[in-house]
C-alpha cells in the first residue's frame, strides 16, 4: 500500500500507521526477526568476515579482502598490508550502523586522504585500527578484528546521485523474496556515509524495474540531491534483476527468513554484497512512501499455503517483480 500524499502526518499518528501497512519496530522484532531468524545464525551476518566467507562459498561477488588485523601486535604490520597507490577501506568485522568505517580514497607521498579531502596520518590509521580491536565500534563492545578491503569503484552513472561516498542499495528479503529496496546516497550532511540517520538520502526503488519511486532526507520528501542537485526521479539502477537475485541469495546463504542485503555497484565487477543484516531497519518504508506489511503478509500467506515453497531463486525474484510493481510518487 502506498502512503497518501500527506504521508508525513501518518508518522505523527502511530495509531494510523498499521492502517497504512507500516511495519513498526515491535511487530518487526516479534513477528519477523524473532519468528523467522534463528539466533544461532546471527554470527553469519553480525561478523562481516564470516559474511564474506559464506558469500564467496556461494559464488557471490564481494569487495576484495586485502588483509585482517587480529590483535594489537599486528597493528605495526598495517603499512605492509595496505596498497601503496590505490584507496582502501578499514572497517570493524562486527560493527553496526556504519560506525568505525574509514575510507581512504587516495595516497600521496605516504599521506592518506579521505573522501572529503581531509588528510590522515599513518599514526591516525594505526590508532583507528587499535580502537576497532578494542571493540569501540562493535556490537556489545566486544573485542573485534579490523578488515582492510579494496576501495569500490562505483559506477560512473551513479556519480551525480551521491556526494563524497559510495551509494549502496538495501534490499529487504523475506524467505528469499525481495520485498522492498532503496538506494542510500551520501551527502555532505552524512559526511560521505550512506547512513540515513546522519543525513544521507534514501531513494525508494521499484522492485520491478529498479527505477526511483520516491526520495527522502531526514524523513522529508525531496526531488533533488541536496549537494549535487541531481534529479533523483531520474535514478535507474542497471542490471536490476541480477542485483535482486544476488540480494535474494542471502536466503540460501544464511537461512535467515527476514534479512537486509546491502549491495554496492562496482564499475567493473558489477553488483557485490557489502554486508547482510539480521535486523534491517524500517526507514526503507519512508524512502518508498510505502508500508512493508501488505507485502510481507502476502508472501507469508502464500508460503503457508505451500504455493511458493518450490520456487527457484530466479522464480522468486520474478514473482516479486510482477507482484510489487508500482508507480513513482515524486
Amino acid at each position: 500500500m502506498m502512503l497518501k500524499a500527506n504521508w508525513l502526518q501518518w508518522l505523527r499518528l502511530p495509531s494510523k500507521l498499521s492502517q497504512q501497512g507500516v511495519l513498526g519496530m515491535n511487530q518487526r522484532n516479534h513477528s519477523y526477526i524473532g519468528r523467522y531468524n534463528d539466533r544461532r545464525l546471527y554470527p553469519l551476518v553480525d561478523n562481516k568476515l564470516k559474511t564474506k566467507q559464506i558469500a564467496l562459498q556461494a559464488g557471490a561477488k564481494v569487495p576484495e579482502l586485502i588483509g585482517v588485523i587480529h590483535n594489537q601486535a599486528e597493528v605495526r604490520q598495517l603499512k605492509k598490508l595496505i596498497p601503496e597507490t590505490s584507496g582502501f577501506v578499514i572497517k570493524p568485522a562486527q560493527g553496526s550502523g556504519g560506525k568505525g568505517i574509514m575510507v581512504i580514497t587516495h595516497q600521496e607521498g605516504g599521506r592518506f586522504f579521505k573522501p572529503s579531502g581531509a588528510e590522515v596520518s599513518s599514526a591516525d590509521l594505526e590508532r583507528h585500527v587499535s580502537n576497532i580491536l578494542a571493540g569501540l565500534f562493535s556490537l556489545g563492545g566486544k573485542n573485534d578484528v579490523a578488515l582492510i578491503e579494496s576501495l569500490i569503484e562505483f559506477d560512473d552513472r551513479l556519480l551525480k546521485f551521491s556526494y563524497e561516498g559510495v551509494p549502496d542499495i538495501r534490499v529487504v528479503v523475506f524467505h528469499g523474496f525481495p520485498v522492498m529496496a532503496m538506494m542510500r546516497c551520501s551527502t555532505a550532511a552524512s559526511d560521505g556515509k550512506a547512513n540515513l540517520h546522519q543525513g544521507a538520502v534514501g531513494v525508494g526503488l521499484d522492485i520491478a524495474s529498479g527505477r526511483a519511486v520516491n526520495a527522502v532526507q531526514f524523513d522529508h520528501p525531496i526531488r533533488h540531491h541536496p549537494d549535487t542537485q541531481a534529479d533523483l526521479s531520474a535514478l535507474q539502477v542497471d542490471n536490476w534483476t541480477e542485483l535482486l537475485q544476488l540480494a535474494s541469495s542471502a536466503w540460501e546463504m544464511t537461512r535467515l527468513g527476514y534479512v537486509g542485503t546491502d549491495i554496492v555497484l562496482d564499475k567493473t565487477r558489477g553488483p557485490m554484497i557489502l554486508e547482510l543484516n539480521a535486523r534491517p531497519g524500517l526507514a526503507i518504508q519512508i524512502a518508498n512512501a510505502c508500508g512493508l506489511l501488505p507485502r510481507l503478509n502476502y508472501i507469508e500467506q502464500q508460503l503457508e499455503s505451500g504455493k511458493l515453497n518450490a520456487l527457484s531463486l530466479q522464480e522468486r525474484v520474478s514473482f516479486s517483480q510482477q507482484l510489487f510493481q508500482r508507480e513513482a510518487c515524486f
